[in-house]
C-alpha cells in the first residue's frame, strides 16, 4: 500500500511537471543574480542612511578609493534615496515578472489555478522580502560603512542612469512637501503662552503655569537678559593681598569670584571658595593667585538653552559675559538660568533679591531700581514683553529702555509715558539713570 503511494506521488509530480529544460536552468540563475542585486540595493540604503557623522568623516580622512563617489552620493540624499527606489522598483519587478514565467513554463496549474496564483504571489513575495529586503537591511545596519563603500560606485552609475525618472520622482515629491507646508501652521512663541493661559483652569496651580510659560520662553531670551551687569559684581584684583582678598569673600558671601588684572576687562579666572579652605590659616602674603581656575567666557547674546546645555557638558556654574568688542558686560550662573524656568531660587546667603530692586507703594505705584533687568521688571508687573517691544531695542535694563525712548539721560524729576505707565525720573546723574518711579494708569494694559 505504501509502495503504491508513493508511486501516485511520483506519477502527480511528472504529470504536474511538462518541461525543465536549460532555459529553466538560466531562468533561475537570472532570478537569483536578480535577488541578489536586490539585497545589495536595498542594503544600500540602510547603509548610506544609517552613517554617523565620525564614520563619514573617517572615510573623507581615509585613502579610499570609492569615497569621492560615496561622498558625492550623500552630498544629495534626495538623488540617491530616488535612485535606490527606482532601482529596487525595477529589479524586483523584472523578478517577479521571470518568476511568474517560469512558474508557468515548468508547472501546470491548469487544473489548480488558485495553486497557482498563491504560489506565484506568496511564495515570489516572501522570497523577495526576506532575500531582497529584510535580511539585507539587517547585515547593512552593521556593516553600513563597507556596504557604503561597496555601493558607491553601482549607485553613481544608476543615479546617471535613471537620473530622468529620479528628477520626475523628487519634483513630484517638492510639489506635495510645498502644499503640506502651506497647510501646516508655525505657532510663535507669543501664542504658544497665550494658550497656556487660556487652557489654564483653578485646577491648575499657578507655579505649574509659571513653570511651562518658563519652558516656553526657555529658548527665546538672550544671556545679557538674564546676566548680573559688572557694576554689581562682586570681583577681586589679582594683587589683592591674601588678608585683604578673605575679608571681601566673606563679607560678599559668595562661592565663585571673578579675579581680574588692573581692570574688570581682564578677567584673570573665578576663584573656587571652597579651595580656600585648607588655606585659612596662611599668611598674608600666601600666594592665593595658584588656587585661580580658568574662566569660561560666553557672548552676550548667547541664547540660555544653549548655555545650560554648555553649564551640563563642562560642569561648571558660572561664566564671564563679553560684548562684542571683547570686554566684561558681567556674569551668569546657573542659577540665574534655572530661575527662569522655576522663579526665584533663595537660600540661606541670599541677601540681595528682587525686592532689594523695587519697592511697590500700591498696586498701581512702584519704586524701582534702574539696573533692574526688563526679564525680571516683567516678571515684577506680570506683563508680557511685547507691551515694550517697538521702543525696546538693544536695551536690557528699565534704564536701558527709557534712554532708547529718549535718547539721552532724562533730567531729574521728569516724566516719560510709555502706553499707560508714566516714568518719573527720582534720582539720576550725567551717567546713569539710578531710580525710576511708576505709575500705571490703566492696569488693564496687563
Amino acid at each position: 500500500m505504501e509502495i503504491e503511494t508513493f508511486l501516485m506521488t511520483v506519477i502527480t509530480i511528472i504529470a504536474v511537471i511538462k518541461s525543465f529544460t536549460l532555459t529553466t536552468f538560466i531562468g533561475i540563475l537570472i532570478v537569483i543574480i536578480l535577488l541578489f542585486f536586490s539585497a545589495l540595493i536595498s542594503g544600500s540604503e540602510n547603509a548610506y542612511f544609517s552613517l554617523k557623522q565620525t564614520e563619514i568623516d573617517s572615510i573623507k580622512s581615509s585613502s579610499a578609493k570609492r569615497k569621492s563617489k560615496l561622498i558625492s552620493n550623500l552630498g544629495n540624499p534626495k538623488l540617491l534615496l530616488a535612485t535606490i527606489l527606482i532601482s529596487n522598483n525595477f529589479v524586483n519587478t523584472a523578478i517577479v515578472i521571470l518568476s511568474s514565467f517560469l512558474v508557468n513554463q515548468t508547472f501546470d496549474f491548469s487544473d489548480a489555478p488558485i495553486l497557482g496564483l498563491l504560489i506565484q504571489i506568496g511564495v515570489i513575495t516572501s522570497v523577495i522580502l526576506f532575500a531582497g529586503e529584510i535580511l539585507p537591511k539587517i547585515i547593512a545596519t552593521q556593516k553600513a560603512v563597507q556596504i557604503a563603500l561597496f555601493m558607491a560606485i553601482p549607485l553613481d552609475f544608476l543615479s546617471k542612469l535613471f537620473k530622468p525618472f529620479s528628477w520626475i520622482l523628487i519634483k513630484s515629491s517638492n510639489i506635495i512637501d510645498k502644499k503640506i507646508s502651506k497647510k501646516s501652521h508655525n505657532i510663535s512663541i507669543e501664542e504658544l503662552s497665550d494658550a497656556i493661559d487660556i487652557t489654564s483652569n483653578s485646577t491648575n496651580h499657578k507655579e505649574e503655569t509659571k513653570i511651562l510659560k518658563g519652558i516656553v520662553n526657555f529658548g527665546d531670551i538672550d544671556v545679557k537678559e538674564i546676566m548680573k551687569s559688572r557694576i554689581d559684581v562682586v570681583a577681586v584684583d589679582i594683587n589683592t593681598p591674601f588678608d585683604e582678598m578673605l575679608n571681601k569673600v566673606v563679607n560678599c558671601g559668595y562661592s565663585r569670584i571673578p579675579v581680574y588684572k588692573e581692570n574688570f576687562d581682564h578677567i584673570e579666572g573665578i576663584l573656587y571658595i571652597k579651595n580656600l579652605l585648607a588655606f585659612l590659616n596662611e599668611p598674608a602674603d600666601f600666594q592665593w593667585r595658584k588656587l585661580i581656575k580658568p574662566a569660561f567666557f560666553v557672548p552676550e547674546n548667547k541664547k540660555i538653552n544653549d548655555m545650560l546645555k554648555e553649564f551640563q557638558e563642562k560642569k561648571i556654574h558660572l561664566a564671564i559675559v563679553v560684548d562684542e568688542y571683547g570686554g566684561t558686560s558681567g556674569i551668569v550662573t546657573l542659577e540665574d538660568i534655572i530661575e527662569e524656568i522655576v522663579g526665584d531660587i533663595k537660600d540661606e546667603f541670599d541677601t540681595i533679591s528682587n525686592e532689594t530692586l523695587y519697592s511697590k507703594i500700591d498696586d498701581n505705584t512702584y519704586i524701582f531700581e534702574g539696573k533692574i533687568t526688563l526679564n525680571d521688571f516683567y516678571k515684577i508687573l506680570k506683563i508680557e514683553d511685547k507691551i515694550f517691544g517697538d521702543i525696546k531695542g538693544e536695551s536690557d535694563t528699565l534704564a536701558g529702555l527709557i534712554l532708547e525712548n529718549q535718547g539721552k539721560i532724562p533730567e531729574l524729576n521728569s516724566e516719560i509715558t510709555i502706553n499707560n505707565f508714566r516714568f518719573i525720573i527720582e534720582s539720576a546723574d550725567n551717567r546713569r539713570i539710578k531710580k525710576i518711579k511708576l505709575i500705571i494708569d490703566n492696569k488693564s494694559t496687563q
